[in-house]
């Protein structure tokens, strides 16, 4: 594993946090959390601004690396937000998670890239083991009354592969950029607060205000650094499985801390996952040996 894949994998680490800090950041409605978190995520960049002003010079870009930019991270969580209102959450966040295998399957058509019997099983594997993290007990069933709901799930999973792979095309744009995309993204979050009428929930406790500035330290901001830096100069097939181990990740911290309760369908989970993952890593593992030099 290189060095940019190393740090992209360290954004899904942050990421298995989202939940367990979400859980401990009380009621602030969505958006305004979402507002709230990508407003202290952009302080990454604007403290290497600071340091290094010659950076700002960056933030004059085209036009197409905006719409990218913003409309992955905005439009992602938009959706995301959306979906987890018009369905049931298990089913919504299943169906979210079907990006990292849009990543895998899309990286095909990346320059450079080319996908592998093994990358596609190991996808498989990893995605069959998140189904036994999110589904639980009950499964997965389509209700037809949350057709919506689920439809927009699809279009978040759809908006943060999109997101990579049109990020892995834009490898020249400086990651310091990101903070931007954040600001961005944090205005437009709290304009939506108001036009949906969100009530205005601040956290109760320092415990609350706590979880909500880790949140936006860390996976709602240097993960959003990491991810595109990974993205942009790693192996983003690797990322894309790696990006299974989130679901578990997260479920074995609210393990943790007593959100969850363990299960078989942990350790099956465990075994999937970590097994499509080294599966679709099979190339960089299990490096063929050079051969011999013939005299």
């Amino acid at each position: 594993m290189n060095k940019a894949t190393g740090i992209g994998f360290l954004a899904i680490l942050m990421w298995s946090l989202l939940a367990t800090l979400t859980a401990f950041s009380g009621k602030v409605p969505s958006l305004l959390l979402t507002s709230m978190t990508f407003l202290i995520g952009t302080l990454p960049g604007v403290v290497i601004w600071i340091k290094h002003p010659e950076t700002l010079k960056d933030l004059k870009q085209p036009l197409i690396v905006w719409v990218v930019g913003i409309g992955g991270l905005f439009g992602y969580h938009f959706l995301y937000f959306t979906a987890l209102r018009n369905a049931p959450p298990v089913d919504a966040a299943l169906i979210n998670y079907l990006w990292p295998l849009f990543i895998v399957l899309g990286s095909a058509l990346m320059p450079g890239e080319k996908l592998r019997w093994f990358h596609v099983l190991g996808a498989l594997l990893g995605f069959s083991g998140m189904v036994l993290v999110i589904a639980g007990k009950g499964g997965f069933v389509i209700d037809e009354k949350n057709s919506f709901g689920y439809l927009v799930a699809l279009g978040s999973a759809f908006a943060w592969a999109a997101y990579s792979l049109l990020s892995r095309r834009l490898a020249k744009v400086p990651t310091t950029v990101v903070a931007a995309f954040c600001l961005v993204t944090s205005i437009l979050a709290f304009l939506c607060h108001f036009i949906f009428s969100e009530p205005f929930i601040l956290p109760e406790n320092g415990g609350q205000w706590l979880s909500v500035l880790l949140l936006g330290l860390f996976p709602v901001g240097l993960a959003f650094y990491c991810w595109d830096f990974g993205v942009k100069r790693g192996n983003i097939q690797l990322l894309g499985v790696a990006s299974y181990s989130a679901p578990l990740l997260s479920t074995l911290i609210m393990v943790a801390t007593g959100l969850a309760e363990p299960s078989w369908r942990l350790l099956a989970a465990c075994l999937l996952i970590t097994g499509g993952a080294v599966l679709a890593s099979k190339n960089l593992i299990f490096k063929p040996k050079p051969e011999a030099v013939r005299e």
